[in-house]
């Protein structure tokens, strides 16, 4: 189909800038609207940031990577992390090279360390198992959070541009699509790396379950029973022609082994047990992502949606060294959108 173009091939110095960061306390107050509680410069050109959420009533961790030259305006990216949200160092900063390829890049990289498990939508009601997990009040708010209220603090409190791009891997690559048929304004471009695009019951809305209760929490505390319409109406391939005809960028593999699922990769580091468990685990769940990425392949192209690019792989698991180089790839397609 003219426009949409499926890639079936694999993907192949800057200072630190002085910034000065006001630190407040870090209690949260009970009343008020969105704002940051503290700001705590970390390695190289990372800040640790605690966002207040009036609609979660707690703070949030955000870790803000920022350009080395802070003395002109900058677009943002929100990078959001997978099923575990950013828990024991499985976010963007640790395990890709992200503070190293966005050096020389005019943008604000902001991830969210929190959400594990959450599906980054508002829930219906608090999950008590979420709770536990996460070490919070189980309340799960992040579509208001992510749409209205984060933005607006990052715009305010870094001086940025307002133009916003937004990317995530795995349980986010599912998010990243309902976010922006949510708010089809707040993001110029959408990136959606191993997300399964399914939530309706059936397969999709199985994967979803099986996600969510590996956390302890119960999927109907998130939409309501699983005849309830709002899981259909979460369904990115059933509400395609809603998606925002913004640029997007949604890619898979088929969780066939590929050039980073050997022992000789330093993510695995010569440990069995770990290619073992990518592998089997990992090359099992890229293997769903990939069917769900084909309904909605099939289903925009049947809807004439140009404005999508597809990058189905023909080999490789559910694991960071392809979504390090989903990020390169898509990096022209953010930049272009936001204005770089």
């Amino acid at each position: 189909m003219r426009g949409i173009r499926i890639t079936r091939a694999l993907i192949g110095a800057a200072t630190a800038a002085t910034v000065l960061f006001v630190v407040s306390s870090p209690a949260v107050a009970e009343t008020g609207g969105p704002r940051v509680i503290s700001a705590v410069p970390a390695q190289g050109r990372l800040v640790d940031v605690v966002v207040y959420s009036p609609s979660m009533d707690r703070g949030i961790p955000v870790q803000v990577l920022r350009p080395a030259d802070t003395s002109t305006p900058a677009p943002t990216l929100y990078l959001l992390n997978g099923v575990d949200g950013g828990k024991n160092d499985a976010t963007w900063s640790v395990r890709t090279d992200v503070p190293e390829f966005f050096a020389d890049k005019h943008v604000n990289v902001v991830t969210p360390l929190d959400g594990a498990f959450s599906y980054y939508t508002d829930w219906l009601r608090p999950d008590p198992g979420l709770a536990q997990i996460n070490d919070n009040n189980g309340v799960n708010r992040w579509t208001t959070f992510l749409t209205s209220e984060l933005p607006h603090v990052i715009d305010e409190y870094f001086d940025t541009t307002g133009e916003n791009a937004l990317g995530g891997i795995s349980m986010a690559g599912t998010s990243v699509l309902n976010l922006a048929m949510s708010a089809p304004t707040v993001y110029n471009s959408v990136a959606s790396f191993s997300g399964c695009a399914m939530t309706s019951p059936g397969p999709g809305q199985d994967f979803v379950k099986v996600v969510v209760g590996i956390g302890g929490g119960n999927p109907e505390n998130m939409w309501g029973p699983y005849n309830d319409p709002a899981w259909v109406a979460h369904d990115p391939v059933v509400n395609a022609e809603r998606l925002p005809r913004i640029p997007m960028y949604i890619t898979t593999a088929t969780g066939i082994p590929g050039p980073y699922d050997t022992l000789a990769d330093p993510r695995i580091d010569n440990d069995v047990a770990v290619l073992a468990a990518t592998l089997a685990l990992g090359g099992g769940i890229e293997a769903a992502t990939h069917f769900c990425t084909m309904q909605l392949a099939d289903r925009t192209i049947a809807l004439g949606m140009d404005n999508i690019r597809y990058n189905i792989k023909p080999a490789g698991t559910h694991s960071w060294g392809y979504w390090q180089d989903d990020l390169h790839d898509s990096w022209p397609m953010f930049a272009a959108s936001l204005g770089l």
